[in-house]
């Protein structure tokens, strides 16, 4: 399809820089068959059934972006690298830049340079060992828990880049972009559908007669790289880990089985759960790499209900939500969520998505 569909003009005042307080008071969009509804995230258990199952991803945001040196004899080059996915314990693929002042071989040390450039031993710095169009494979000296201590001391949030755009981080951030279920570490963005959650609405969620499962997708900086194909067939999607337990899989299934919905909240939810699913709809145990990428004319396996937030015009999100609710119920729903006044992005305000 032409990219070019997704598109749509947003108001830059739509972009929230901070989350609702509390979280769960933010606005949220019901687009159903019959059409839309101004509602609330606190009245999300209104729209749930004794039986369905709330799955959430469970993935935490580690500080994944780095500041460093590289230095060539007297002359100095800043570099930041902002990590997207560990292949394993001790090389991790990250986006950096700028990408061209950077050569196969050379190192990368992460601190200020009177702190880090001379390579100093208990220095954090890393090799380059492969690049490619602004990405690159880095070798860290340190491995495991060593290198994840580093990265937690010299780390920042990696606020999405619409944010950091418009303020610098604060301390705050590293409480409000991370989400009540934030268990498994090495995310470098939130599950932000996730945000809205509170104690009080979990409860709520509970009392509905719903359930709640936990699966694991760990969210890669690539889900805020723009979609530069015309056509959807050419966009390359980076891929990201994940996890279903057997154990939540059987639950699932079983829940589906007894009439109840799957409801995915956020869309990293519904892609490992589609990822998980085969053709007759029953979900498998899974552990690995998905790089789905989900685009109208999909045929949905998993997922019956979707939560989410407001997405970036020409986005894999974008496109993923118009597959689940279709294209031109989803450029009316943004239409109305941009003229009423809701919040967009990751700090953004929710939109549930009921299908037939």
């Amino acid at each position: 399809m032409r990219v070019d569909l997704f598109d749509f003009d947003l108001p830059e005042d739509r972009i929230a820089l901070r989350p609702a307080e509390p979280r769960d008071s933010a606005r949220m969009l019901v687009v159903a068959p019959q059409g839309l509804s101004d509602s609330s995230v606190r009245d999300l258990p209104n729209f749930l059934r004794k039986g369905d199952v709330m799955v959430v991803n469970d993935a935490k945001v580690i500080p994944a972006q780095l500041f460093g040196w590289r230095r060539r004899g007297e002359a100095v080059a800043r570099i930041d690298a902002t990590l997207h996915k560990r292949e394993d314990a001790s090389h991790w693929r990250a986006f950096v830049r700028p990408a061209k002042k950077l050569k196969l071989g050379e190192k990368v040390v992460f601190g200020e340079p009177g702190e880090g450039a001379a390579c100093q031993a208990g220095a954090l710095w890393a090799e380059v060992k492969e690049k490619d169009e602004g990405e690159a494979l880095l070798s860290f000296n340190l491995s495991g828990p060593a290198l994840d201590d580093a990265i937690f001391a010299l780390g920042h949030m990696p606020l999405p880049p619409y944010i950091a755009a418009r303020r610098a981080e604060d301390a705050s951030d590293a409480r409000d972009y991370q989400t009540l279920f934030a268990d498994r570490s090495g995310a470098v963005a939130a599950p932000t559908a996730g945000l809205h959650f509170t104690p009080e609405l979990v409860e709520s969620v509970l009392k509905a007669g719903a359930t709640i499962e936990k699966v694991t997708l760990l969210v890669g900086a690539g889900t805020f790289l723009p979609v530069k194909a015309e056509d959807t067939a050419d966009h390359r999607m980076h891929s990201e880990w994940g996890e279903i337990p057997a154990e939540v899989a059987a639950r699932l299934n079983a829940a589906r089985a007894a009439g109840g919905r799957i409801v995915a909240v956020g869309t990293t939810s519904l892609r490992i759960l589609e990822s998980a699913a085969d053709p007759s709809g029953e979900i498998k145990s899974f552990a690995g790499d998905t790089a789905i990428f989900i685009t109208p004319g999909y045929a949905f396996r998993a997922v019956d209900v979707l939560m989410t937030n407001f997405h970036l015009p020409r986005s894999t999100l974008f496109m993923l939500v118009s597959a689940f609710a279709g294209l031109d119920r989803m450029k009316a729903a943004y239409a109305h969520a941009i003229e009423h006044g809701y919040r967009f992005y990751s700090y953004g305000d929710a939109c549930l998505l009921l299908r037939r």
